[in-house]
């Protein structure tokens, strides 16, 4: 997998494993749940927007519907978690310095300059980047850093759907070949 493909998964790798390894080294604040939720938001509407984008160009029609299916999914994991939020009384307060949004621009500025298989094989090796680094990060670095356990218990329940995406995502890429 291509370095450049691993970094635009920084909505949910780099951002919070930046903010460990800070805290970890210095004073730097900690993770708290208005920044996980806004963090968890940020993650669901990229993938929204990148696998719609998927569901239109991919030349295979397996990597279309698997697309369709990710739209679909967290699309209903992000209201529920908008939903959530407002029953709690957290208002999303994306990190300082959160370069997410940049870093999705130029993701889908690459995936919208290819076409044919050469599409086909960067949208999956970006979805499964993704997906493993949500998984990652949400174990390592943001379920710790929950207070509020009903929030906690509703990230808990939404990470087999992100395995499941992941496992999609592998087979169809494995599928393919190289």
């Amino acid at each position: 997998m291509r370095r450049p493909i691993v970094a635009f998964a920084s909505l949910m790798l780099a951002l919070p494993l930046t903010l460990a390894a800070q805290s970890a080294t210095s004073a730097a604040p900690k993770l708290d749940d208005p920044t996980i939720v806004a963090i968890f938001d940020a993650a669901n509407s990229a993938d929204i927007e990148t696998a719609g984008l998927g569901a239109q160009k991919a030349s295979d029609p397996e990597i279309r519907q698997i697309a369709k299916n990710f739209v679909h999914d967290h699309t209903q994991v992000r209201q529920m978690a908008r939903d959530l939020a407002a029953k709690l009384h957290v208002t999303p307060t994306p990190p300082a310095n959160d370069q997410s949004k940049a870093d999705h621009a130029l993701t889908m500025s690459k995936l919208e300059h290819l076409k044919g298989k050469a599409f086909d094989k960067a949208f999956l090796d970006h979805e499964i980047a993704f997906h493993q680094a949500v998984l990652d990060a949400v174990s390592s670095t943001l379920l710790p850093a929950i207070q509020n356990e009903e929030l906690k218990a509703f990230v808990k329940s939404v990470a087999p759907a992100f395995q499941g995406h992941l496992a999609g995502a592998k087979a169809l890429r494995a599928r393919m070949g190289d």
